[in-house]
């Protein structure tokens, strides 16, 4: 008698193209300041931080916070919309929404090398 294998399901796995782009918005968050800056924007969303606004909570130059936020902001883990003569900076939640998504797959239920309810956050 014949029994049938047990299935398990398993979350499929992410395209190369999926797995190249959250390589990309995890490069881009990995510097000190550019993952500062994302932390910052955060504590301030919806409605986001004008450039002045980071720059002096972070003590960051202009040009240096330029630079770090043209980066997040081709990745696409920032927005920043001009109003008047200030730019206006807000973080993409959905952006990194997928990317946790993304990890939680891989690390929490494909492979169980991390058990949910010991995911906590840093201070």
């Amino acid at each position: 008698m014949k029994t049938a294998a047990r299935q398990t399901a398993t979350p499929a796995k992410p395209a190369k193209s999926a797995t190249a782009r959250f390589a990309r918005l995890l490069a881009a968050m990995g510097t000190e300041p550019r993952l500062a800056i994302v932390r910052l924007l955060l504590t301030a969303h919806p409605q986001g931080l004008v450039v002045g606004e980071i720059a002096a909570e972070l003590g960051m130059a202009n040009s240096t916070l330029s630079h770090h936020l043209d980066k997040l902001k081709n990745e696409g883990l920032v927005a920043v919309q001009r109003e008047g003569t200030f730019l206006r900076c807000t973080v993409d939640a959905t952006a990194l929404e997928e990317l946790l998504g993304f990890l939680y797959a891989e690390c929490c239920t494909r492979n169980q090398a991390v058990e949910p309810r010991r995911i906590t956050c840093c201070s």
